[in-house]
């Protein structure tokens, strides 16, 4: 029996509602499966045949040395989704390389540490005509550090840019699309390259820049149909990041978030390929097919050379 390494934090794991459900599909696709936690010295990697990224939702604040640990995990074992998909996933300057091959993203600006603050702050504004924009790092995960403001409340964004940029952390700013109180965003699920569901998120942001409670919540979550545009928009999606990784095959597992703009036209938020939550609980079956997937890969034993694990 082939054995796999679900990878979680510490504090995550009672956050990942998706652990349950794919331990139990993987034991019936044939897999043993174990939660771990990654920064958990006393684990073995390389008595798993693969190492499953899933909640190690701690990595966001500690960048550098998960990275190092996900290369010597890829050395001994297949490290899934492969290390240098991660690379390029865990910062989310991926939207610009996406956006230079025609992707329509949510516009965004990246402000990085040595940056005037104010000055750039005012500069989004200026080019924008939204009442409303988001604040957030351009490493993180989930809300956290993420928080959403008017127009007129220049002082209270300008200072949380301040604070993110002072602990040499790049930032993202975003107008905050209308649509997302109306319908919310959109999270197509692909595993293999083919379509598994789609969920609809409800409003996350507290306006006036509230500060988000829980840095783990995720909404309001319910199963829906996925319209054709948004299924177009996730396919080209997923096109543009295999030329630009130059993937030799489908990714076992992302998830393409999507918001539609002032003229109703999808657009990409982000583009989930280390940590996703997958929402299993919310689509029967799911956890199984993904089950399936992670089930060919372990079965064959040239996957890790063609998907550059190492």
């Amino acid at each position: 029996m082939k054995t796999l390494a679900l990878v979680t934090a510490v504090a995550a794991a009672s956050h990942d509602e998706d652990l349950a459900p794919l331990l139990d599909a993987c034991a019936r696709a044939g897999i043993q499966a174990r939660a771990v936690a990654w920064d958990d010295a006393s684990v073995s990697w390389q008595r798993f045949d693969a190492v499953l990224l899933r909640s190690p939702w701690d990595y966001t604040e500690r960048l550098p040395e998960f990275l190092a640990w996900c290369e010597r995990v890829s050395a001994t074992a297949m490290l899934i989704n492969p290390l240098h998909v991660i690379r390029w996933n865990t910062d989310k300057h991926y939207l610009s390389d996406l956006l230079t091959l025609g992707v329509p993203v949510v516009p965004t600006v990246f402000v990085e540490p040595d940056a005037e603050p104010l000055d750039a702050l005012q500069g989004f504004l200026d080019g924008q005509s939204a009442e409303e924009l988001v604040i957030k790092p351009a490493v993180s995960a989930g809300a956290r550090d993420t928080q959403r403001y008017r127009r007129d409340q220049q002082f209270a964004a300008g200072n949380h840019l301040a604070r993110l940029l002072d602990q040499q952390r790049s930032a993202m700013l975003q107008p905050y699309l209308p649509a997302v109180d109306s319908a919310g965003e959109t999270a197509l699920l692909y595993f293999d390259g083919r379509f598994s569901h789609a969920i609809r998120k409800g409003p996350l942001l507290l306006p006036g820049g509230s500060d988000q409670a829980d840095p783990f919540a995720l909404g309001d979550i319910t199963a829906c149909p996925a319209g054709a545009d948004e299924l177009a928009l996730a396919e080209r999606t997923l096109a543009a990041t295999g030329r630009l990784l130059q993937l030799e095959q489908p990714l076992a597992y992302a998830r393409i978030d999507l918001i539609r703009d002032a003229d109703g036209r999808p657009r990409l938020l982000e583009l989930e390929l280390t940590e996703p939550s997958l929402f299993f609980d919310q689509v029967p079956g799911s956890a199984d097919r993904f089950a399936a997937t992670l089930a060919a890969r372990l079965a064959d034993d040239t996957v890790r050379t063609r998907t550059g694990s190492g």
